[in-house]
């Protein structure tokens, strides 16, 4: 039985749909059976793994609101073992849709009943907002993982993010667990991320995990080029640290270490930097 996991944030912009995209990559490279959800209208995971939304002819709203199968949305993505139920813009209108249906908070977790046992885990990424798709999230899941931006507002939502999770384990999905917090755009040069990092585990304790996102120009170009860090900037501190995330994350689970070198794909990164970038697939968070 696969684990379900949704990376919620209300707050915009502290790196959530980047941990999404590269989180599942380096799962997926570990040599798991990975799926991403892609619950933000926005769709930048989607374009993050190099879909053009614009071509996409059924998502992720097909199966919330008019109950398609969801295993005839998935599609493949250029990372051996990761595919991916994408976003479109229809769902931006969701919300309000879902909002007279019977069992509304419950619809995502309804259709993932055929999916979880294909595979190792399946990651949800919420939109930025508490509304019911995060809930539709929060109430499938098994797990949520909480990036932080270590920035001075870092704290202000994430008491009203644990709130929402206590609601939802109260009222729909008593077993949902916080997997972890994961620390972003970490700057070793200034003492507000020192001082961050240091109030988010005193507040949080072992729930943090140990492995910290750098800031990083690479994770902020690779969408760009619809590539994970993986497949764009496999020797950067970026990549380095999300592999470190992904293999902190299966020894919390119990599962086995890698061993030898995970397929990839094979990607001339320095031939991708000395050409001209084609025209933006879409930005991550």
């Amino acid at each position: 039985m696969g684990q379900i996991i949704a990376c919620a944030n209300q707050k915009g912009g502290v790196g959530k749909t980047t941990t999404v995209v590269n989180l599942a990559t380096y799962l997926a490279l570990a040599g798991d059976s990975v799926l991403v959800i892609d619950l933000d209208p926005q769709g930048n995971a989607t374009s993050g793994f190099g879909l053009d939304r614009t071509e996409i002819g059924r998502s992720v709203y097909e199966a919330i609101i008019d109950e398609s199968r969801l295993a005839d949305l998935v599609l493949a993505t250029a990372v051996p073992g990761l595919s991916i139920v994408p976003s479109s813009i229809s769902l931006a209108g969701a919300e309000v849709e879902l909002a007279p249906l019977p069992q509304r908070e419950r619809r995502l977790a309804r259709i993932l009943t055929e999916l979880v046992s294909r595979y190792d885990y399946i990651v949800l990424d919420c939109p930025p907002s508490l509304g019911l798709l995060t809930v539709n999230a929060l109430t499938a899941a098994d797990a949520v993982v909480i990036p932080i931006q270590c920035e001075y507002y870092a704290l202000e939502g994430l008491s009203q993010l644990i709130a929402t999770i206590n609601l939802v384990r109260n009222h729909l999905n008593p077993d949902l667990a916080i997997k972890g917090v994961v620390l972003t755009m970490y700057d070793p040069r200034t003492n507000l991320s020192a001082e961050v990092d240091a109030e988010v585990r005193k507040y949080l304790g072992p729930t943090v995990f140990d492995t910290i996102i750098p800031r990083s120009v690479r994770l902020s170009e690779a969408p760009s080029y619809g590539l994970p860090i993986a497949l764009y900037r496999p020797d950067s501190k970026g990549a380095e640290a999300y592999e470190a995330l992904a293999a902190e994350l299966r020894s919390r689970d119990g599962r086995p270490a890698r061993s030898g070198t995970a397929p990839r794909q094979t990607t001339d990164a320095s031939a991708v930097a000395a050409t001209e970038p084609p025209a933006p697939a879409g930005g991550g968070q």
